[in-house]
């Protein structure tokens, strides 16, 4: 009777132990799942507020633009990555469009807000700015130029030489310039020009009589700007009136500031072995 009492009493004690150790090993799949779920969550969440900290940075502060074409060389190369500060004009019609889309269709659009001038920290782009703006003909592109005439400013190329309400820019022959990757496949002339207030920057003159060279008088209306690239004879810009003109202040989007990478417009997706040797680490932070 003792003994199968005892026998009883061991068997029990196994049973309860062998409960308990299922709850206990119930209780730490729980918890391992619970900080599974719990972990999961956090990396979303950290994912969620750093996609809101770039949408904000994107919408309201600096955009990221990069170069496609050589209308800008010598300052900017395409494949030239940079940011455009939307504080510089202030906000205005175009500095809130936010779009996502590939292989050449838009798929969201969203934030468009239609109002004249700048709105909201309003201020206007001063002579030898770079600046991207809509295109008056066309505000689903992009275009990036200097700024060279101002509201009512008289605006002329003669022979190659820019003219500000009749006076000659400063123009002055340096070396020539010399691509080191053949994007551009021959010495070019080389000049720095100073505009009125100072600043200087490089153009290229690739043709002596280009088309661009000899324009008419151009007189810059209230409330508009007037652009040029600084490759002079491989840019669209304001000297051509149907297709780009003269730049409403609305359709600014903000002065370009800094370039924070750059790389060959050569290099592909695929090659990623090339690319150490295709990035120009030389123009890592250069500002414009």
């Amino acid at each position: 009777m003792g003994r199968a009492y005892r026998a009883s009493s061991a068997e029990g004690r196994q049973a309860v132990a062998g409960m308990h150790k299922k709850d206990q090993t119930m209780a730490a799949a729980h918890d391992t799942r619970r900080k599974s779920e719990d972990g999961l969550w956090e990396t979303v969440k950290v994912i969620i507020q750093a996609l809101l900290i770039a949408f904000f940075v994107r919408s309201f502060l600096y955009q990221p633009f990069n170069i496609p074409s050589a209308s800008m060389y010598p300052t900017l190369k395409i494949g030239d990555y940079l940011f455009v500060s939307k504080l510089s004009y202030g906000y205005g019609k175009y500095s809130f469009n936010f779009s996502l889309g590939g292989f050449g269709h838009e798929i969201l659009s969203c934030c468009p807000i239609d109002f004249p001038g700048r709105a909201v920290l309003a201020d206007t782009p001063e002579r030898g700015d770079v600046a991207v703006f809509k295109l008056p003909t066309n505000t689903d592109v992009d275009y990036i130029k200097r700024v060279i005439g101002l509201p009512g400013d008289r605006i002329q190329m003669r022979e190659g030489v820019l003219y500000i309400n009749g006076a000659a820019v400063k123009k002055e022959r340096i070396e020539d310039f010399v691509d080191p990757e053949g994007e551009i496949g021959r010495p070019v002339e080389q000049y720095v020009e100073t505009l009125p207030n100072g600043v200087q920057y490089r153009v290229l003159d690739t043709e002596p009589e280009g088309e661009a060279d000899s324009t008419q008088e151009y007189v810059v209306p209230e409330g508009h700007y007037f652009m040029m690239g600084d490759n002079r004879d491989n840019s669209q810009d304001s000297r051509f009136l149907n297709v780009v003109g003269y730049v409403p202040i609305e359709n600014y989007v903000g002065r370009a500031d800094i370039i924070f990478f750059s790389i060959s417009q050569e290099a592909t997706l695929w090659e990623f072995w090339r690319w150490p040797m295709d990035i120009r680490w030389n123009r890592f932070f250069n500002l414009i």
